[in-house]
Formats: structure tokens, sequence, C-alpha cells
């Protein structure tokens, strides 16, 4: 294969790609290489202080992008968004759910009792991570894609949704959930020219992590440094790096065979764990 074709493989020039969440760290750097490879960015969130920033780092970057702003936990939110996108960028191609996250009161510190766990916090992260973090998004934006019969959905999910880890009992779930979803609809619209996978980060330090992994006055918590000792390559990972299988996932050419699909990039984490 020449290095042209390889390269047209790759590029996602005419694609119009939605990014829910891409106001945040992990979004927004998986929204700059869909851009960097030439599909037009809507950077979906309810910040727009946060999401025209990254339009602007886009646009400086040579990228093209819009701000939309969305309630990804609200389907009128969402079906008004959708509509905005394709009328000032066309219709959605590429679509990556980016939003989600974790509540303190969702959270088992070490020796406390699960069966207090607060049945309203259980709800609230499966409400921030399944319900509007999967579930409204591919069917809004998925009903269209199905009418056009091309689309590519990346759900993004997490490791902990492979294996329970400590804690985070309610996200892990939830992230399970995500990852049942995404074959589910694999399934469904495998001949509907709809594909649909899910991208698992490993642990990338990000403003909500950051204070388990890192100790104030410098180095590893405890909780880090088990983390680094289970990690190959023994480090973090940077946001950056999700780049590259986003777009690969979501581009047509490239990835034409593959759906239903939980891509870990971890540096080897579940590699040691399972």
């Amino acid at each position: 294969m020449s290095e042209a074709t390889m390269m047209e493989l790759f590029d996602l020039s005419g694609e119009v790609a939605a990014v829910i969440g891409a106001t945040g760290v992990l979004g927004g750097a998986m929204a700059d290489a869909l851009a960097a490879a030439g599909a037009v960015v809507a950077v979906v969130g309810r910040s727009a202080e946060r999401g025209e920033r990254r339009v602007r780092d886009i646009e400086a970057s040579g990228g093209k992008a819009v701000f939309v702003a969305a309630d990804a936990s609200d389907r009128a939110s969402l079906v008004a968004a959708r509509e905005a996108i394709t009328a000032r960028c066309g219709p959605v191609t590429v679509l990556v759910n980016a939003a989600g996250g974790n509540r303190p009161d969702a959270t088992l510190p070490p020796g406390s009792d699960f069966c207090r766990l607060p049945l309203e916090a259980w709800q609230g992260v499966f409400d921030l991570n399944l319900v509007g973090g999967a579930f409204l998004p591919c069917q809004v934006f998925g009903e269209t894609m199905v009418a056009a019969r091309r689309g590519s959905i990346i759900n993004i999910a997490s490791m902990a949704g492979v294996i329970p880890l400590s804690r985070v009992v309610a996200y892990s779930a939830a992230k399970a959930a995500v990852v049942n979803l995404t074959r589910f609809l694999a399934r469904e619209w495998a001949q509907l020219g709809v594909r649909v996978n899910a991208i698992s980060p490993g642990f990338f330090p990000a403003q909500q992590n950051r204070a388990l992994l890192f100790r104030p006055e410098g180095g590893y918590t405890e909780r880090g440094e088990r983390i680094i000792g289970h990690t190959p390559m023994a480090r973090f990972g940077e946001p950056n790096e999700l780049g590259g299988v986003v777009v690969w996932l979501a581009s047509h050419r490239a990835s034409s065979f593959v759906t239903g699909q939980n891509i870990a990039v971890d540096g080897g984490f579940l590699a040691t764990t399972i």
C-alpha cells in the first residue's frame, strides 16, 4: 500500500463529528484529533466557556469546529443539538460519547459498607454514564445515522467496566453497561451501515481524579503507586494518546469491518489483571 493510500485511510475530510463531552480533558483531546484528521467537529457540552475555548484551540491549529450547547441527559436538548449541528455543518456521521464521571457519594472508601450505598447516588452515576453518556445520544444521533445508513458511534467506556475497580462500584457497573449497550447496538445496526464501538481508557490524570493519584507535595499516592505497579508501561496515559484510536474507529475506510469492539488504551493494565 502506498503512503498516499495509507494516509487516505485516516482522512476524515467530509465527516461531521459530534463529540459530546469535548469540554472535558479526554473528550477535548479526541475532538482535537478528529479535527486534525479533517473532520468538522461539533464540540457539544454544557459549558459555553470551555466549549468555545476548545473551538478556538482547534481553529488555531487549522481545524474546523463549532460549539453547540446541550445536556446529554435531556433528550429534547440532544435533538436540538443534532438539528443545530446539521444546519451549521451537515449531518453527523461520527458520534463520540465522552460525557461521564463519578460522584463522591457513590464512592466506597476502604472499610465502608456496600449495603449503605445510597440508591440516589447509584442512580445518579448510571444517569451520568449510561443514560446521558450513551443511551440517549445513541438514540438521538443513531436515528439519523440509521436513516442515512452511514455512521460510526464511539462510546467512551472504562477498564472499570471490564474489571470492578475498588471504591467505584457504581461507576464500574455503569461502564460495564455501556460496553454491553455498545455490543447490542453493533449487532442491531451492523447491516444498516452504522458501526458501534467503545474505547476504554486506562488511568489518565484529570481534574476529577488527580487527587487520588498524586500527593499535594509531589509523588504518587498509595493508590497511584498500586496502579503504576500494575501497568506494564509504568506510567499514566496522556490525553493525546487517545487520538489515534478515535480517528481509526471514526474512519469508515480504516475500520470498515470493526464493530462491537471495546478497545482498551491502558498501557497494558488489563493484561496484568485478567
